[in-house]
């Protein structure tokens, strides 16, 4: 099991649909090649947008599979955390 924690920050492809899509499905990704204990995704404050989007992709079933639980940051509402507990053999 590892403890490594692992960052995406959405900043600077806010406004590029498919170019998050492609990060965040990277992220997730690497995050299971490495084992990674928790993800962290900084999609900013701004209108919200970014965040909604991201939350949509994390809600899909094929993704929603491969993580925890997610917990939205109470003290910063532009992070959401994704943690993850791998199975041997996974």
């Amino acid at each position: 099991m590892s403890s490594r924690k692992m960052t995406l920050d959405l900043h600077p492809i806010y406004n590029k649909g498919s170019e998050i899509d492609r990060a965040l499905q990277e992220a997730m990704d690497d995050a299971q090649e490495r084992k990674a204990s928790e993800l962290e995704i900084i999609c900013g404050k701004g209108s919200g947008q970014l965040k909604k989007r991201v939350l949509r992709f994390l809600d899909r079933k094929d993704i929603k599979q491969r993580y925890h639980r997610i917990n939205k940051d109470p003290n910063n509402s532009g992070r959401i955390f994704v943690y993850f507990r791998w199975k041997r053999g996974q």
